[in-house]
């Protein structure tokens, strides 16, 4: 390792020459990476509620269906509205009270519960059915949802999922690069405080940026990133890899005292020494996002993918560019130093290592409630009622509930030769369904009243194009409630008695597969975490025992951070308790890492159980506390920030984590190293050396 230490010396001026020009493709590729707002098109493909919709845009043309309710119109001017919004690029029809009779026909001839469902002459609303041929989240929708908006000027509120994509996507727009700023500001503030140069954390940042645009700039490969991975890559990049950076200055700063005047020769060390740490304990941070590749709910491949890289990349640049930053712009960091203004946290290992039973009977009082409060957390699955209430896509929802008793909406899909007797009896079952508002069908207008003559062709394709048959469902009840799971599950029920192949699909049947898949995911991301991180630290260590403590002590924390939400009465984003578990898993266990090398050296180098520990957690914790802040920093603030609570409650998480990850590791790691230093002993490798005679004061490193 110090030969490449010593090259990258060498050749410090090319390297800070091509990490620049590398820029340029890396900048080219970010441009061209799309973003997926829609988080239901990461289910697995082959579900029924996405072989549906597959179907639904493969035999009738149409992906996306947005109900819009229409504002203070009269019926002449609704019908040139909805004449405008069919001529709009990729909007396949309208369906309103004239698509399903002649204009000319009185809607009082029509089913009463139809003609509610399109006219509310109380309220002087009306409601436009808006079928489009492009999928739920396709650029090309919208850009059609924006194009509608415009069109109506707030008279046409459009709600459904295409809509809310589209408001997801305007925020997301609004707000992601004040989340880069906001996590570089606030934790260039902690580091000028907490380290000796007000100028080295700029260079910090600069490395690390560069390695996350390098991140970034390599999504182009896959095509496309979900837009909660391009929200957090940066911000959770800064935070998991700046301990690294720390690491490598805090080493170039021992070495200048081994070898005085000799600058290039401590980096060269420096280099090799970050190497050999940083590898260890990158590669549990690795293992902890590879660990999300193992969802079926793919956005924790698409999240777990980009993270992984950027850590590697995070590493990369932490041996490349920011030594040859640190020696190029040497005399300005050195005209820029001062005390750091930090605690000296120097004493507290005599402290807890003489006191280390009380945090054992901490760590015991705490467990059985935090582990309650982690096994008791509600969470959210819909994400309309977290946006802000001023988004039109909120508005529209508010108003269709309000104005139409209308909340979910479903569509069955049957076979075409189911004949129309059945198909009149299922729709007139379904419509007894609780919460059911209207099924409606092709067989739902015929009857005595309504010739299926005065029933135009359009509506007629629209709803049977000979292989399947559509039928609209209308629900009281909200996306991701239980009443409306329930009521998918008897809709289910009823139409498979008319036609076992008829398909439930929507954004209630998918967010309720959602809710399935993701209760299974969270289970096998854990296991999946804590085994890959389990074996690593065993081989990294060359340990049986340690790898039991210190995932039971990262464990502990993790407990602790997502079982307050319980008692707080907070709920949780769905994904929060997939990923959260193992980002803090995987993050956090480099600061149990980092003191397990200095408490093992110390008791190899011969010093007792209690002076190894204390000397490990006195020679850590400064550099553990620094990176703690820093993450604490980069995420609290997005936190606050974010308008999107799915954000922000995720980087509040992440942010807290980090805190009582540091507690937990300046604490209760070393009460445990105390009570199980004869079986860590005995069950690891490098821990003693009965040669060795002297003490752990001179190993301090």
């Amino acid at each position: 390792m110090i030969k490449f230490g010593k090259s990258v010396v060498k050749f410090r001026i090319p390297i800070l020459i091509l990490s620049l020009l590398l820029l340029v493709p890396s900048v080219i590729g970010y441009v061209n990476t799309r973003i997926n707002y829609d988080i239901l098109s990461y289910l697995p493909g082959d579900i029924e509620t996405m072989e549906g919709q597959d179907i639904l845009l493969e035999e009738f043309g149409t992906g996306a269906f947005s109900a819009a309710v229409v504002q203070g119109m009269e019926q002449k001017d609704v019908v040139t509205l909805k004449s405008e919004i069919e001529k709009i690029s990729h909007v396949k029809s309208v369906l309103w009270y004239d698509s399903l009779a002649d204009v000319s026909v009185p809607m009082e001839i029509l089913p009463g519960e139809i003609k509610d469902a399109f006219d509310n002459q109380e309220t002087n609303a009306a409601l436009m059915i808006i079928m489009l041929d492009t999928s739920m989240s396709a650029d090309e929708t919208l850009d059609a949802v924006e194009e509608i908006r415009r069109l109506t000027d707030q008279q046409c509120l459009l709600s459904g999922m295409s809509a809310v994509v589209a408001d997801i996507k305007k925020i997301c727009n609004s707000e992601a690069l004040m989340y880069v700023v906001i996590a570089a500001g606030l934790s260039a503030v902690v580091l000028s405080l907490t380290m000796d140069s007000f100028l080295i954390p700029l260079f910090f940042l600069l490395s690390i940026g560069m390695a996350i645009i390098y991140n970034l700039g390599t999504n182009f490969v896959s095509g496309e990133i979900s837009f909660i991975t391009q929200a957090l890559a940066a911000v959770l990049q800064l935070a998991v890899t700046m301990d690294y950076s720390i690491f490598l200055w805090h080493s170039y700063q021992e070495n200048q005292e081994r070898f005085p005047g000799d600058k290039k020769r401590a980096m060269a060390h420096a280099i090799s020494n970050t190497i050999t740490s940083v590898v260890g304990s990158s590669i549990t941070t690795v293992a902890g996002f590879l660990a999300m590749c193992f969802m079926t709910f793919t956005l924790g491949l698409d999240l777990g993918i980009v993270m992984a890289k950027g850590v590697v990349f995070g590493v990369i640049g932490c041996v490349t560019i920011l030594p040859s930053m640190i020696l190029i712009f040497d005399g300005a960091i050195e005209k820029t130093r001062h005390r750091a203004i930090i605690p000296d946290l120097g004493r507290i290992g005599d402290f807890v290592t003489r006191k280390y039973m009380i945090f054992i009977a901490l760590f015991l009082l705490i467990l059985g409630p935090a582990l309650y409060g982690y096994t008791h957390n509600q969470v959210y699955y819909d994400l309309v009622g977290t946006l802000p209430e001023n988004l039109e896509s909120v508005k529209a929802n508010d108003k269709l509930e309000k104005d139409f008793n209308m909340g979910a909406a479903h569509v069955i899909l049957a076979d075409s030769s189911l004949d129309a007797k059945k198909s009149r009896a299922m729709l007139k079952e379904l419509e007894k369904v609780k919460g059911v508002k209207l099924a409606l069908g092709m067989d739902s207008l015929l009857g005595p009243a309504v010739p299926e003559e005065l029933v135009p062709d359009s509506y007629k394709e629209h709803l049977d194009n000979g292989n399947y048959q559509m039928m609209f469902i209308a629900s009281e009840y909200k996306t991701a409630s239980d009443e409306v799971n329930a009521q998918c599950d008897e809709i289910r029920r009823i139409i498979r008695q008319y036609d076992s192949s008829a398909m439930l699909i929507g954004e209630a049947p998918c967010t309720q597969d959602l809710i399935t898949i993701t209760d299974r995911d969270f289970k096998t991301v854990s296991a999946v975490s804590v085994v890959l991180i389990f074996i690593i630290i065993a081989a990294v260590l060359k340990s049986v025992s340690l790898p039991v403590i210190l995932v039971l002590v990262i464990e502990f924390a993790i407990f602790i951070n997502m079982g307050i939400p319980s008692y707080t009465g907070t709920v949780l984003p769905f994904i929060a308790s997939i990923v959260i578990g193992t980002i803090q898993l995987g993050a956090t266990v480099d600061y149990a890492i980092l003191m397990t090398n200095k408490y093992k050296k110390a008791r190899y180098q011969g010093a007792g159980k209690q002076e190894a520990v204390s000397t490990a957690l006195n020679s850590s914790l400064q550099s553990v506390f620094v990176s703690a802040l820093s993450f604490f920093a980069a995420t609290f603030g997005v936190g606050l920030y974010s308008s999107i609570d799915m954000i922000s409650a995720l980087c509040v998480l992440l942010a807290r984590g980090a805190i009582i990850s540091l507690l937990v590791v300046a604490f209760i790691l070393p009460a445990m190293f105390m009570v199980f230093d004869k079986l860590i002993c005995k069950t690891s490798a490098g821990f003693l050396n009965k040669d060795k005679k002297v003490t752990a004061k001179s190993v301090i490193s």
